[in-house]
Formats: C-alpha cells, structure tokens, sequence
C-alpha cells in the first residue's frame, strides 16, 4: 500500500509520515519545498502543491490513500487527479469550526473540501480537531527570553490535542476499514486555560512562566502584525470567548478509534520541553 501525505512536513502530516513508515507503509510526500523537507530517506518526496495539476498527477500516481491537508482553493484540482488516478480513500485533516452553526471563515473553509471529498466519491474520513496544543508555540520566543506570556480570556477552557494523537487517528483510518463515512471530533482528555497551559509548560521546563491576561483588543492587535488575518482573528476570538462563557467538553474519540487515551497538555509539554528553552 502507498499513502500520499500532503502537508508532509507540517506539525500533523510529519507525525502521519513517521507512524505509516513504522507500520511498514510506503509512503509518498508532497512539499512545495522538497530540498528542505528534511523527511527520512524512506519516503518518494514530490515537489509541488495541491493547487498544481501536473505535481498532483505524479504524486497521485498508483497510491491507495491519501492524507489530505486542507487547502480549499486546491481541492477542485485535487478531487479532479484524484478521480483519474483511482485513489480509493482520503483522510482530511478538517476542523471543529465546521460544525459551528455561524459562518466563520475557519469553518466556512474547512467545510468547501469535505462536500467536495464527499461528492467526489471517496471512502471518506473528516478529522475534526478544535484547538491544537502546537498552537503554544507563538508563545515560544517570549519564554524562552524568559519574558512574559500573555493572552486574552485567560480562564477560557479549551481541549487542546497532540498533534500525535490527530496523527494516530488518521494512519488508524488510512490503514483500517470501518471509517469511511465517519466525521471525527477530535480534542484532548481535559479542558484547560491558557494559565494552565503556561503552568504546564513551566513545570516541564523546570522554570515558572508570567502570566498576564490580555484584553481581546490588545490581543487581536498583536495578531494582526504577526500577520493572521482580521477575519481569522475575529473568529480565534470568538471561540476563546466561547469557552469563557462555557468550557468545551472533551470527546473521547482518540481512544475510540485507537484504543488508547489521548495525552494530556501537560504530556505534550514534556515532548516539547526543547521547544521552550
């Protein structure tokens, strides 16, 4: 069996790489940066993207599966090659915004690629994440200048989920039947604020972290000039509000799927203690 993973070198798609390749799967990357890749010498490398038919078409070549990370102005391109190569299976790495009822542009996005996946005609799996615990990194630089983290809602609770735990629900629905048609709900085993999060990842580095609460106008501001979209911020916002006003329950599906528990924050943060110092 041959899987194509796009997104091969993202947080996610390198986690998929390195758990197909341990299963003894071939494995096939697409990277608009194939020299800096930096991918084991197991895997066929593509250059290209998912917006460009003739990359598309020679990755596409004789695969069985495919992990699919979300570019919603390729995915005509991609169900289109996809269609003509044959490929029988994909796996989405889609979003939790999808199943919100307003309009948001995260969701709004996310969603255009699985009506497509499904019109098209593919044993299809959505793998519907909320928030990632990769998304501490930005707070990164300023601990590791041993300066002070700060963030808007402060006592939101929210699920945030190991990118390994995402990672091992997609290679378990590459590999095995019994997913197709399925729409996962993926989050991490507790709700936690961002205070906490900082906590954890204080305690894995042996140091403790400052704390301020942001207002959500001096938050948005500093997003905006690192360069996230208005609109994406707008939304980020929301759903931090959101878990103010009501924490998010955690769902169970990782261990449903993979029959093991997913990690707590304070795990991740020990996997990515390095990260911080």
């Amino acid at each position: 069996m041959t899987v194509l993973v796009s997104g091969a070198t993202g947080n996610v798609g390198r986690r998929v790489v390195d758990r197909l390749l341990a299963a003894g799967v071939s494995v096939r990357a697409l990277t608009r940066r194939p020299e800096t890749a930096g991918l084991p010498g197991d895997v066929e490398v593509v250059g290209g993207g998912l917006t460009e038919r003739e990359a598309l078409v020679t990755a596409l070549a004789g695969v069985d599966r495919v992990f699919l990370f979300p570019v919603p102005e390729g995915v005509g391109t991609f169900v289109e090659q996809a269609q003509a190569a044959g490929v029988p299976r994909v796996v989405l790495l889609s979003a939790k915004a999808v199943e919100f009822a307003e309009s948001n542009p995260i969701g709004d996005g996310h969603r255009v690629i699985e009506q497509a996946l499904e019109a098209g005609g593919f044993e299809w799996t959505h793998l519907r994440p909320g928030s990632f615990a990769t998304n501490s990194f930005a707070w990164a630089p300023s601990i590791r200048a041993g300066g002070v983290v700060r963030e808007p809602y402060a006592d939101a609770r929210q699920t945030p989920i190991h990118e390994d735990d995402i990672a091992a629900v997609a290679v378990t629905a590459l590999q095995e039947d019994g997913h197709a048609g399925m729409a996962y709900p993926l989050s991490g085993p507790e709700a936690i604020t961002p205070r906490e999060q900082v906590q954890a990842i204080g305690a894995a580095i042996g140091r403790e972290i400052e704390f301020e609460e942001d207002a959500p106008e001096q938050a948005r501001a500093r997003w905006l000039d690192s360069g996230i979209p208005a609109a994406v911020a707008d939304t980020l916002l929301s759903y931090r509000a959101r878990a103010a006003r009501a924490p998010e329950a955690p769902v169970q599906t990782v261990e449903q799927v993979t029959g093991r528990p997913a990690r707590t924050f304070a795990e991740w943060a020990i996997d990515h203690a390095d990260d911080f110092r």
